[in-house]
């Protein structure tokens, strides 16, 4: 089974620390904890995760944070074939660096595993199924964000697992809202 499908269990080692914490930040993260009916220390967990598989490293590979808004509107502004040109000259290698920097190595696990955290943290909603065969996997990804945005990714994907990681995609709709795809792993 391909490492993106594991998920923290009770095997994993774990280890006993003891922090002070702003009053005020104990404050919202009890109350974070209560609205999403977790306990705190998962929530904890998963902030700290959050920092070290993507807070930290994000500025280092020269992201930056845009309201949805704004890129909506920018992509919108361009014509298709200038998004197509700016996914092929700059967006496809720009996309496999950050993915090999952040996790360290680029293979079709690795990516799939940061484009899974990058769409997380963009605010954008993305699902997996896989077909009976165990080996048809399909993602969908729920954006808002113009034609232009699933056209730009739709190049940046046919690119990388064409060109990088050796791997047919098949992207099977793209819309001002959605863009889905699938491989055989």
């Amino acid at each position: 089974m391909p490492s993106w499908f594991s998920t923290l269990n009770n095997h994993d080692k774990t280890t006993t620390m003891t922090f002070r914490i702003d009053k005020n930040v104990l404050t919202k993260l009890r109350s974070q904890s209560k609205a999403s009916e977790i306990s705190i220390n998962t929530l904890v967990n998963q902030i700290l995760k959050r920092f070290v598989e993507w807070d930290m490293l994000e500025p280092k590979v020269g992201m930056v944070a845009v309201a949805k808004p704004v890129v909506a509107e920018l992509f919108g502004k361009i014509s298709k074939e200038e998004i197509v040109n700016l996914a092929m000259r700059t967006g496809k290698d720009s996309i496999r660096d950050i993915a090999l920097f952040m996790k360290g190595k680029l293979d079709v696990d690795s990516f799939i595993s940061w484009l899974e955290l990058r769409m997380k943290n963009s605010s954008v909603e993305m699902s997996h199924s896989i077909a009976e065969d165990d080996t048809t996997h399909t993602y969908v990804i729920k954006h808002d964000l113009g034609e232009n945005w699933s056209l730009y990714n739709k190049t940046i994907l046919e690119l990388i697992f064409n060109d990088v990681l050796g791997k047919r995609v098949d992207i099977t709709r793209m819309s001002n809202t959605i863009l889905i795809f699938k491989f055989q792993y």
